[in-house]
């Protein structure tokens, strides 16, 4: 290290070396430099120390990021509003009893367990029902001779399908199946599906195999995700979400679309009008319930409601972060006030009569507008008032339609578990990948709102393809699939 001086420069290198993971042979340089840079040295190393102490004084770890609060001095979390579980008199639930025994076992005793003395047969017994998977589970390898036949009339050898696998697959239609229920609504990854089947299904699988599996499944339910989309479409509330994905180590956005009863995912490169177009091939009839992001603005659609809780949102982190004065207070405790109105008007829709109802719901529209036209100064307020203008016919749809709410929880609960697979298997590595994701998501997640067996209903459905050349319609609510 080269002799240090006392201008500026020499001191901000002086600076570099403090602290510490200073060495000995660093002191013994800043020793050699003078009385000036031991000073220096020595003030600074004590302000250090002071800064140090005053931050663990106040509960602040300086090793925590900007901004952090360390766990140790985080307040304990709040009580649950309500207790866990039912509510009191609520029947239990408990597991069905097995409708058949496959082994009959008789426990018996030689000895005391306790004290190993020996023991008499007493009258009674008890049973005990236990229910378990067996230990080594073996895959059913099947041969099938296939018997050729000439036809007359088509002039050619024809021959039967086999609808247990997809043609030329040495891998069942229910691994298939199973694998992409794991994946595509579980959020397994493909390691462990992998490894789940190779060690203890004893089925050995290759990733790159299984993948091309999941890709012909695809193409075969590409049908049924073509009516998933129809009956979104030409259903009476529709739910709108989105968030952002990985393709190929790039942004795209997964888009929710859902009904009671459907969901429709897909994924576009693009967050704006252009994949809404996408959609919405037709003019939507129903009620579009979303949060306020812009792109939905294009939408062309009967009737819109925004996510009210949005809002609310908005205004309590507005104050959080920014903590605005002026008539910030009076704007916020005002449309609080009016929405949190709205929300209890309908609650009450049944208790009050039509004319009451009306009347109220006339004095809403009123409120919302006395408050538009006042002249709020502060920036957060105008910048919210400018979003209240644009949306004014859309915050309470939800009172002239009952059947459509005033939040988006739905969409964000249907959308949940795709990030959560998103988390697990680091989105996608293509846009064919991308594709498939979106087709069996949507396939899955539907049939199991539909309160179908997915892997069952999927299995039965690829069969009678596989058979007739053609899929069944989309299993319906409630409805015995087969």
């Amino acid at each position: 290290m080269a002799p240090l001086g006392t201008d500026t420069h020499d001191l901000t290198s002086l600076l570099d070396i403090l602290g510490p993971q200073m060495t000995a042979e660093q002191a013994m340089l800043i020793f050699q430099q003078g009385q000036d840079a031991v000073i220096f040295a020595l003030l600074t190393m004590s302000k250090q120390l002071s800064e140090r102490q005053a931050a663990s004084t106040a509960g602040i770890d300086p090793s925590a990021p900007s901004g952090q609060i360390p766990p140790y001095v985080k307040p304990p979390a709040k009580g649950r509003a309500k207790p866990k579980g039912a509510k009191p008199g609520h029947p239990g639930q408990r597991r069905p009893v097995p409708t058949r025994i496959d082994v009959y076992k008789t426990e018996s005793l030689d000895s005391c367990p306790q004290c190993h003395g020996p023991v008499k047969l007493c009258r009674g017994s008890r049973t005990r029902v236990i229910e378990d998977i067996p230990e080594n589970i073996n895959p059913v390898v099947t041969k099938y001779t296939i018997t050729r036949y000439w036809c007359s009339h088509c002039k050619a050898i024809v021959q039967p399908t086999v609808p247990d696998a997809l043609p030329g697959s040495s891998i069942g239609l229910r691994v298939v199946v199973l694998s992409a229920w794991l994946h595509y609504l579980l959020g397994t990854t493909l390691a462990q599906i992998i490894d789940v089947f190779n060690f203890h299904l004893q089925f050995k699988l290759s990733s790159g195999g299984l993948i091309q599996m999941w890709k012909r499944l695809r193409e075969i339910l590409l049908a049924w995700y073509i009516e998933i989309q129809t009956q979104a479409l030409n259903s009476a509330v529709l739910h709108g979400d989105e968030t952002s994905w990985r393709v190929n180590g790039k942004t795209y956005w997964l888009w929710c679309f859902a009904s009671q009863d459907v969901t429709y995912y897909m994924i576009d490169r693009s967050r704006g009008s252009p994949a809404l177009r996408r959609f919405f091939n037709k003019e939507f009839a129903g009620v579009l319930v979303t949060d306020f992001w812009g792109a939905y603005n294009a939408v062309v659609c009967a009737k819109k409601q925004k996510c009210l809780p949005h809002l609310l949102r908005d205004l309590k982190r507005t104050q959080h972060y920014h903590k605005p004065g002026g008539d910030w207070p009076a704007f916020s405790k005002q449309l609080k006030r009016l929405i949190r109105d709205s929300i209890r008007l309908s609650k009450r829709r049944k208790e009050l009569s039509e004319e009451a109802f009306a009347s109220r719901r006339r004095r809403l529209d009123k409120r919302l507008q006395e408050l538009l036209v006042q002249p709020w100064k502060q920036q957060h307020a105008r910048r919210l008032v400018k979003r209240l203008r644009r949306h004014a016919s859309e915050l309470f749809t939800f009172l002239d339609h009952p059947q459509a709410p005033f939040d988006n929880n739905h969409a964000e609960r249907q959308i949940r578990p795709a990030v959560i697979a998103r988390k697990n298997s680091y989105a996608n590595g293509s846009e064919d990948g991308a594709e498939t994701q979106a087709i069996l998501m949507s396939v899955f997640r539907t049939l199991k709102q539909r309160g179908h067996n997915p892997v069952s209903a999927v299995s039965k459905a690829v069969r009678d393809y596989l058979q007739t050349g053609q899929l069944p319609p989309l299993p319906g609510s409630g409805t015995a699939f087969g």
